[in-house]
């Protein structure tokens, strides 16, 4: 049984021989590539090549693998923008609307990427600028995309991506739009404004919906790529705006035969009473102590019958942590959650841990292929 098969099967509720252990390692490759820091052993390795050399299944098509997101955006012929140098380390991006102009500004940072210094939305006026522009914006799913992601992965996993946030984690999340700061205060201040801009956004994702459901034929999982961290809103707004969304999104998918998860990789406490009703089949990137703020028997406690993706802490293939913590770990996760399980390290392996924490992914690889229910 190819692991693309026992990744499906997993969703479907059906047995598979052992533990599926799909740890995201991509940014752990390229990081080590970028700096010219790849162990000798692995020096010559491509991604899939060292994928194969470990035996795990990957779950992405389009992260640190080169192939371009599934996911497009098209903007009207009425949007306007516009870049400009302001020094060597400095761009602004201009974005003309009706209603006046929404001024984001962006450095270059040390480690090579540009971002967000200047959020666009700071001002009641600028609320109303970018409704306009969510009005005027569409996203949509790239077919040719995700076929090549599909071709890419092989049988090494089922081919999977991330869905834009919902309206508020949008907001939340992306600095480039509103800092939390002003987020909070905007939804104290002008609620009204703020459920105008959150439902243009939500409106902007209806072609992509109705077009990823038209591809069911190929695409069976989906990832709702929330970043959830419960101390980053209050349980009023998760009651309000997130919830309510991911029932209208991840039912329209489920209803067309699916499957779908969530990324709630931050603490997760205030939430867990939530999560068994939660309308996905499975949770990922849950992450408990050391690194959480929950431990893993109160995780299966609470999940129910959903799926857990991943489970390890990403800390446990630090050197400073004994082998055999991770090891007590894996086996208390596999011991609890299989076969409702993915496994994975919550939610990868740490970009600069040296060939020490490669070894630890050999060795969860080695325990489940040699695992017996």
């Amino acid at each position: 049984m190819t692991k693309r098969e026992m990744n499906l099967r997993v969703f479907q509720g059906l047995d598979i021989p052992y533990p599926l252990f799909q740890p995201r390692i991509e940014s752990w490759y390229h990081w080590h590539k970028q700096f010219n820091m790849m162990p000798e052993r692995y020096k010559d390795y491509s991604l899939l090549d060292l994928y194969d050399e470990l035996d795990i299944s990957m779950r992405y098509v389009a992260y640190y693998t080169g192939i371009p997101s599934p996911i497009g955006l098209k903007y009207s012929d009425r949007v306007k923008i516009t870049e400009r140098e302001k020094g060597k380390d400095c761009r602004v991006i201009v974005i003309d609307t009706p209603y006046g102009q929404l001024v984001r500004e962006m450095r270059l940072t040390s480690d090579g990427n540009w971002r967000t210094s200047k959020s666009c939305i700071k001002t009641r006026e600028d609320i109303k600028k970018a409704v306009w522009l969510f009005k005027n914006i569409e996203f949509c799913f790239i077919r040719e995309n995700f076929d090549m992601g599909d071709r890419f992965i092989g049988d090494r996993g089922y081919p999977q991506f991330f869905l834009p946030r919902s309206p508020y984690q949008t907001l939340n999340v992306d600095s480039s739009w509103m800092t939390l700061e002003d987020l909070v205060y905007a939804l104290n201040d002008y609620p009204d404004e703020m459920e105008d801009l959150m439902m243009a956004i939500d409106e902007s994702y209806d072609r992509l919906y109705e077009e990823i459901i038209s591809s069911r034929d190929v695409v069976r999982i989906v990832n709702f790529g929330e970043n959830i961290d419960a101390y980053l809103f209050s349980i009023r707004y998760f009651e309000e705006y997130l919830i309510p969304f991911w029932e209208k999104r991840s039912n329209q998918l489920r209803k067309a035969g699916i499957y779908t998860h969530i990324h709630i990789d931050g603490h997760f406490r205030p939430i867990l009473k939530y999560l068994k009703d939660l309308p996905f089949d499975g949770l990922e990137a849950l992450t408990p102590l050391p690194q959480g703020d929950v431990s893993i028997e109160e995780m299966k406690e609470h999940i129910g019958d959903k799926i857990l993706l991943d489970g390890i802490p990403a800390i446990l293939f630090l050197p400073m942590y004994p082998r055999e913590e991770l090891y007590r770990c894996v086996e208390e996760l596999v011991r609890l959650f299989h076969p409702r399980l993915i496994l994975g390290i919550s939610d990868e392996i740490p970009e600069g841990v040296e060939e020490e924490g490669i070894e630890r992914v050999k060795w969860v690889s080695d325990y489940c292929k040699s695992f017996k229910s």
